[in-house]
């Protein structure tokens, strides 16, 4: 059973990041001036789920790159939500279910 492992996308508020890695350990990862396919490309490859605010291309690109490729999955931020339920729920998730159950899955935060 894989441990789930995140990727911040380069437009996720760091208050997130930094909340969420004092909780769960995570490495910088450079994605700033990257295209979406290619964020999704490198969180695929290093099987990460993309966690990100950009609701607005990130599920078409999400569906373009899944329709031949494998994705570790993507979660979609709100920017509304308290940044304590983010991170909330960003350990839950992390605790509770496994990678293989995020494989080509797209959802939003807060569940």
């Amino acid at each position: 059973m894989a441990v789930i492992q995140f990727q911040a996308d380069a437009d996720l508020n760091q208050v997130i990041v930094t909340g969420t890695i004092h909780r769960q350990p995570a490495t910088e990862a450079g994605l700033a001036g990257l295209r979406d396919a290619e964020v999704l490309a490198r969180s695929a490859k290093q099987q990460r789920i993309l966690v990100t605010h950009d609701r607005r291309t990130m599920p078409t690109e999400f569906a373009e790159f899944i329709a031949n490729s494998q994705s570790s999955g993507v979660l979609i931020v709100s920017r509304k939500t308290a940044l304590e339920i983010v991170i909330e729920e960003l350990i839950l998730i992390w605790s509770v279910t496994t990678a293989a159950e995020w494989i080509d899955r797209i959802a939003k935060i807060p569940l």
